[in-house]
């Protein structure tokens, strides 16, 4: 009994080690024409434990159906998996490796394509290509960004909103970069940053949660990925992390002297959000999951040794009085 709420900690422990690895996609979409011909990278299959990598399909209404298997080491495809346009597909040497190539593009090819491979004991998997196929016309985004007020700068912080519209596709990626002083500019790590990321129609916004540590200016930049190009926004937006004043919260950063205020458009009202402080970040949602299935298990373990207490109970020693005649 009590071996089986230690095996279940064990898959647990081995399943969060698991979602820790993943295999990168770097295009979050791909938009073709009927006719045309596309290619799906998948990166980071090093850690692979085998050569072979999975590409899996997903459309909208459907689940995940597995298409084929190709051999990293060769690019020989192995496809005996039912899969209704297995015949569509093959491999490509491409300078990062074998990738995934529909030669002739079909309408009914518009979907998401998700690599895998096993690793540890699981499989890890990309975050996803999704193909478009349409004749409509690829929009680059228009990228902006605004301080955005929130409780969070009471808490001695600071927000910045970035919001990327009139695209198409609607899918982007975000990214921030920051500048101290005249220095290079650097990566915001995600221990540097809280995200938020909010979805309106024709648009999509992430909210930069900063943390005022240091007694020094940063100079921060949005950018955002889009069908393969980086499109950044024009203004950059500076902050000062120096401690606010106890008695009253400062004002919002300002804009650099160089913009002139009315050539920023306002935030879309819809696009205001709640105060992001309230949002989990995702090491906090793991922590939660962690902790609600530890409790769990000591449930099950509780429940466990009450019934066998009482199955121990109820087969006790029985007494049969004979009485003479």
């Amino acid at each position: 009994m009590l071996f089986l709420p230690a095996a279940a900690l064990c898959c647990l422990c081995s399943a969060l080690v698991a979602m820790a690895a993943e295999l990168s996609q770097d295009h979050l979409t791909l938009t073709r024409r009927v006719g045309q011909t596309v290619s799906f990278s998948c990166g980071g299959t090093g850690q692979c434990d085998s050569d072979n990598i999975r590409w899996y399909q997903k459309k909208d209404t459907e689940t995940f159906r597995l298409i084929l298997y190709i051999d990293k080491s060769n690019g020989r495809v192995e496809s005996g998996y039912n899969h209704p346009q297995k015949d569509d597909f093959s491999s490509v040497n491409k300078e990062n490796g074998w990738e995934l190539q529909i030669q002739t593009v079909k309408l009914s090819h518009s979907a998401t394509y998700y690599c895998a491979c096993w690793k540890s004991g699981y499989f890890i998997f990309g975050s996803g290509t999704k193909l478009y196929v349409t004749d409509e016309q690829i929009v680059k985004p228009v990228v902006s960004v605004y301080p955005a007020a929130s409780r969070a700068h009471l808490e001695g912080k600071s927000s910045l909103l970035c919001v990327a519209s009139d695209m198409f596709p609607p899918l982007v990626r975000f990214s921030w970069k920051r500048q101290k002083d005249n220095g290079p500019l650097e990566k915001v790590t995600s221990a540097d940053k809280k995200q938020l990321k909010l979805k309106e129609s024709g648009c999509t916004a992430t909210i930069l949660q900063i943390p005022q540590r240091e007694s020094s200016t940063y100079k921060y930049y949005c950018s955002v990925q889009h069908e393969g190009e980086t499109v950044e926004a024009q203004i950059k937006q500076e902050v000062s992390t120096l401690p606010p004043p106890t008695t009253s919260p400062s004002p919002p950063p300002s804009l650099p002297p160089s913009v002139q205020p009315s050539l920023i458009p306002s935030p879309p009202p819809s696009l205001i959000p709640a105060p992001p402080a309230s949002a989990p970040s995702q090491y906090q949602v793991k922590l939660l999951c962690l902790m609600y299935t530890v409790l769990i298990v000591k449930s099950l373990v509780y429940c466990c040794g009450l019934s066998l207490l009482m199955i121990l109970r109820n087969k006790g020693p029985s007494t049969n009085c004979t009485h003479a005649d």
